[in-house]
């Protein structure tokens, strides 16, 4: 009986024994099943970034222009979250795309002025994009490589963009050049420049759908940019100058010549609002609009008057200069409904923030700040301040041309000049910004506030607001007589001009 009881034992023993193994087993299936998942995470959506030349904040019809035809960016911009404190960092070409593409203020990096080159040293965004696992690709307008207008810019100097039909600068619309692969042979676009290049973004995104990666798209267009008249013919029509209502702000003197440019100005925007709007329809018949974060805005504004302010103008701290649209549509997060969002942001924050909402690491280079949390969370962020500014003032004659540093909140717009606090409007009150309170008893705490808020902006950015001279001085720049850096009739730049700066301090 001993021995049976023996064996018995020695029975079960090995039955536990081996369950254990089994349940051991399986949960070692379970667990490896689940880390490859986690090896493989699902596909990020695709990135479509519009980028729009001198389109002012105000100038469409959500936004309350009586002029303007622009019905696709209106429904857009009621399934889009309306970003309707946008700022430009500094409202020029140049140094709005260098803070786009390095998530950095023009005081760190030095890119403050038109036509500069933005240092090979700095992490450009097609680059990051990159290694973040995106294809990319670049269409239309660069305006960073600094080698003049027409100048070629080989691969090395694409910043990361693989796909590549792109110009430095060209502002003639109806012939206007680029270049693309390898070739230094010059391009040129195929009639109105905006339509063609809609229809190769359209012939990309078709080329990307068999991609196991997602794409990250810049579609780059000049207008609505100066010149005005270009815009085309049957377009400008809508437009007749003695129909076009001028806000309150422009003085009657200039209202002639601020309608002769509007007529252009709003077809431009007009053909533009077209384009975008088959862009959309295209991704709508691929089926992955739904999918796909899209972004719509623009570098800065345009003056066209305001405040006596010649039309063709930027470069101010006024909001038909500094203030931009800011549509970000992307339905896996908010639905088909769209979300107007009070708190500003301002460039370098963009893709900060979008980085935060794709849960893409933010490289430790970047500036800006994550807004992302107000976007996933449906909130606001109280008291939120951005900071936008002018180095080196260009272009703009009388009291307007001067070194700034501004601060934007969610209600008001304060401006300091190297003579001390200088403009100060409410927003919300005064949109068109006629009545400048700086002075006003009754707004001094608001003052203190929001200067003590500059000041803290501008700590974090080790920036003293020094005069445009110190600046110039510490990047050894040599602006021509139109505040650019040179370069001669045919775009290029001069033989004796060092341009290429590989280093950033």
């Amino acid at each position: 009986m001993a021995s049976k009881t023996v064996h018995h034992h020695l029975s079960s023993e090995a039955y536990r024994r081996r369950c254990i193994y089994l349940t051991g087993f399986l949960y070692v299936w379970v667990f490896l099943s689940l880390g490859c998942a986690s090896k493989t995470p699902e596909k990020k959506p695709n990135i479509i970034y519009i980028l729009a030349d001198q389109w002012r904040a105000s100038a469409t019809g959500y936004a309350g222009d009586p002029n303007v035809r622009t019905p696709h960016l209106d429904q857009l911009a009621r399934a889009s979250i309306n970003f309707e404190n946008a700022v430009s960092v500094i409202p020029v070409c140049t140094p709005y795309r260098a803070s786009l593409m390095t998530g950095r203020y023009p005081t760190s990096t030095g890119m403050f002025l038109n036509d500069l080159h933005l240092p090979l040293s700095e992490y450009g965004l097609g680059d990051v994009l990159a290694d973040r696992g995106y294809t990319t690709a670049y269409i239309g307008k660069w305006h960073l490589d600094g080698q003049g207008r027409h100048a070629y810019i080989p691969p090395d100097r694409r910043r990361g963009f693989a796909y590549w039909k792109a110009a430095e600068c060209d502002h003639d619309y109806n012939q206007s050049h680029y270049y693309t692969g390898n070739s230094p042979e010059k391009q040129f676009w195929e009639g109105y420049d905006v339509y063609a290049q809609t229809a190769d973004a359209q012939e990309y995104i078709a080329g990307q759908l068999e991609n196991d990666k997602p794409f990250a798209l810049f579609l780059s267009y000049g207008t609505p940019h100066f010149p005005h008249h270009t815009a085309p013919q049957e377009l400008q029509q809508h437009y007749p100058p003695a129909d076009i209502l001028l806000p309150a702000n422009v003085p009657e003197s200039m209202a002639e010549q601020v309608k002769k440019e509007a007529q252009g100005y709003y077809a431009h925007c007009e053909a533009l609002d077209q384009s975008i709007g088959e862009l959309l329809a295209y991704l709508d018949g691929l089926g992955i609009r739904d999918e796909t974060l899209l972004v719509f805005t623009s570098d800065h504004g345009e003056m066209l008057g305001a405040h006596g302010v010649r039309p063709k103008a930027k470069q101010v701290p006024l909001a038909e200069s500094a203030r931009i649209p800011l549509l970000l549509h992307y339905p896996l997060l908010h639905g088909k409904t769209g979300r107007r969002v009070q708190t500003p942001i301002t460039t370098p924050d963009i893709f900060p923030t979008l980085f935060g909402l794709l849960d893409l690491p933010i490289p430790e280079s970047y500036e800006g700040d994550d807004l992302s949390e107000i976007l996933t969370e449906n909130s606001e962020r109280e008291g939120h301040a951005v900071l936008y500014m002018q180095l080196a003032p260009w272009g703009v004659a009388g009291p307007y041309g001067r070194e700034y540093r501004a601060v934007k909140t969610a209600q008001y717009t304060y401006v300091r000049s190297l003579d001390g606090p200088w403009l100060l409007f409410d927003d919300q009150k005064d949109p068109l910004q006629l009545n400048n309170l700086i002075e006003e008893p009754a707004y001094g705490a608001i003052v203190s506030q929001l200067d003590e808020q500059l000041w803290a902006l501008l700590g974090k950015r080790g920036d003293a607001f020094h005069p445009a001279q110190w600046y110039l001085d510490r990047w050894q720049l040599k602006p021509g007589d139109h505040g650019s850096i040179p370069y001669d009739k045919e775009g290029t730049v001069p033989p004796q001009s060092p341009r290429l700066r590989k280093d950033a301090s």
